[in-house]
């Protein structure tokens, strides 16, 4: 006989003796079936909340209420939320289900990080300005002559008749 026979063997008794324990302890409690007994306990539990009177619910209700809240905390903080970004990021935090398990609070906080990165003390880098102040990706529309200082007043006054056309000359 090999070690590994051995093993097996040992694994199979070992595993049929653990379902005989189960039966006894199934039929020494009054149940035919393991489903029975689940359907039993589900049952009770259920009497036992409706049992809770309306004080009781509402003294749960807070607790519940802070026990999430401590739940989005905790993930917002592990992504690396602090500070007044934390508590923006918690305002932000969209989860559906009131009752969400931690799973559901990790994907909601995750998403939030790749839609707010600046949020969990990430830095996007802001996109360059096109010159001359155009949308990026398209040029300038306008090009602007290039002029000295005071010329526009010059020209004004030229328009205006205010300055003689041959003072232009000596002014260069």
């Amino acid at each position: 006989m090999t070690q590994d026979r051995l093993g097996k063997m040992l694994t199979r008794e070992k595993a049929q003796g653990e379902r005989a324990a189960i039966k006894r302890l199934l039929s020494a409690l009054g149940f035919d079936s393991p489903k029975a007994l689940t359907e039993f306990v589900t049952a009770q539990r259920e009497a036992e909340q409706a049992a809770l009177s309306e004080l009781e619910r509402r003294e749960q209700a807070p607790v519940e209420r802070e026990l999430q809240a401590a739940l989005r905390r905790a993930a917002l903080v592990a992504l690396g939320a602090e500070g007044d970004d934390l508590v923006d990021a918690e305002r932000l935090l969209a989860v559906d289900d009131e009752a969400a398990d931690e799973a559901q609070i990790q994907a909601a906080a995750e998403a939030l990080r790749a839609r707010r990165p600046e949020l969990f003390g990430e830095v996007r880098t802001p996109v360059p300005a096109a010159p001359a102040g155009a949308p990026a990706g398209r040029g300038s529309t306008r090009t602007a002559p290039v002029s000295k200082p005071g010329s526009a007043g010059l020209e004004m006054a030229k328009r205006r008749g205010l300055v003689p056309e041959f003072s232009d000359s000596a002014a260069r």
